[in-house]
């Protein structure tokens, strides 16, 4: 089926993809955007990045890129994609194939001229729109249909298409948390739950960077909820999920202002403690950083809330810093009683935009002036001051410094 899109596809006569399209679409072959950028532009969404399928093989598509004066790169030759890379910009570009025997990510392919086989190999309907130069929608899998009804659907029978790549699974569910609305394909959940042992052979990479797109989607709290009672998230997350405190961490950032975080809202989701943020590290590979956020905001957050005063907050905010704070205090306002509106829970979390953390203005010098020498004496009477110091508020006054000085060394 062929359909002429009202969708506005000006971006197709931009350089620099125009340029490049102009090159793929002569003497015989054809290109055509695909995927994603047809999919988010017909749903009014910016397009994201740009993928084109042709039917020039490999190489003749690294001739043509290269005699056009662009940088060409065999990422996926294999399997049919080359990158072509105009003024820092890349386009994957992949010749028109169907799959021979799948395992996992690792097809053998054969290369082909058939616009349908190619686009039945896809995982769903509304990933295989294809586009033509001249803003024609080539629709070959009832994409377009479901689209409008945001209904997320394999391609075919939704068994096979899973058994190719078990990740498909997780895929599954993050689209429909984008571009889904209502309950999930009943045939694609049903495949899911069937298949899903098959998840234990993903790499936890791979699996960590579906979760990681699923945590801030649009849909995402009733979307893990489907999850959640198919018996599949425990399964990714190794833990029980706590829906309520996700659901709620959702509300608290849009109350505060803040983007949407996705490792904000999986310590919401799966870390009640810091071990939880070791086995989430381990379990999903997570990096460093990601370890150390969750660790810190699940690390005595019950004992975080308005309640503890501005005092006990600065001092608190000083020790393990203003950005772990804000996510501490938002992982406990997600699991209080209080609403997404409680203006006291929203002081206590934003409090580190109004106050600037301050510096220690002792140093070593201050207490070698009084005869400390350089050692283990002097290290316990800086640490022995800063406690006071933080204790009383964080002085600055000069007559306040001496005098802790002294009290720190005993006199």
């Amino acid at each position: 089926m062929k359909i002429d899109a009202a969708a506005d596809f000006s971006w197709l006569r931009e350089p620099p993809l125009a340029s490049l399209l102009a090159a793929l679409n002569r003497d015989g072959e054809e290109a055509r955007v695909v995927g994603g950028a047809v999919r988010n532009t017909l749903l009014a969404l910016p397009h994201g990045d740009i993928d084109i399928a042709t039917t020039a093989l490999p190489q003749e598509v690294m001739r043509r890129a290269e005699a056009a004066g662009f940088k060409a790169v065999p990422t996926g030759i294999d399997h049919g994609t080359v990158t072509v890379v105009i003024a820092g910009r890349p386009f994957e570009v992949t010749t028109l194939r169907e799959d021979v025997e799948t395992f996992g990510r690792h097809a053998t392919v054969r290369f082909g001229r058939d616009w349908t086989r190619d686009a039945e190999r896809r995982d769903f309907t509304m990933n295989a729109l294809f586009l033509s130069l001249d803003g024609t929608v080539h629709d070959l899998v009832g994409g377009l249909a479901d689209l409008k009804k945001r209904h997320v659907r394999f391609i075919g029978d939704a068994a096979t298409r899973i058994a190719e790549d078990y990740l498909r699974i997780l895929r599954f569910f993050r689209f429909h948390a984008y571009y889904g609305e209502g309950a999930p394909d009943a045939d694609g959940l049903t495949a899911a739950i069937k298949a899903r042992a098959g998840l234990d052979q993903l790499s936890r990479e791979r699996v960590r960077m579906e979760l990681i797109k699923l945590m801030v989607a649009p849909h995402a709290v009733p979307t893990l909820a489907v999850m959640a009672e198919a018996g599949l998230l425990g399964m990714v997350l190794g833990g029980v999920p706590r829906l309520a405190s996700f659901a709620n961490m959702e509300k608290v950032e849009a109350a505060c202002g803040l983007a949407p975080d996705a490792t904000r809202r999986l310590g919401a989701l799966n870390a009640w403690l810091p071990e939880d943020a070791e086995r989430l590290w381990l379990r999903l590979r997570l990096s460093n950083a990601e370890r150390e956020r969750l660790a810190a905001m699940s690390e005595n957050w019950w004992r975080v809330s308005p309640a503890m005063g501005d005092a006990a907050a600065r001092e608190l905010i000083y020790r393990v810093g203003a950005e772990y704070f804000t996510e501490r205090a938002l992982l406990a306002w997600s699991r209080a009683e209080a609403s997404a509106h409680d203006d006291a829970w929203r002081a206590l979390a934003t409090l580190p935009a109004r106050w600037t953390t301050p510096t220690f203005p002792l140093r070593a010098a201050d207490f070698i002036a009084r005869g400390v020498e350089k050692g283990p004496v002097l290290g316990s009477a800086l640490a022995r001051s800063e406690e006071m110091w933080i204790r009383e508020g964080f002085p600055m006054e000069r007559k306040a410094l001496d005098r802790i000085v002294n009290e720190a060394l005993g006199g």
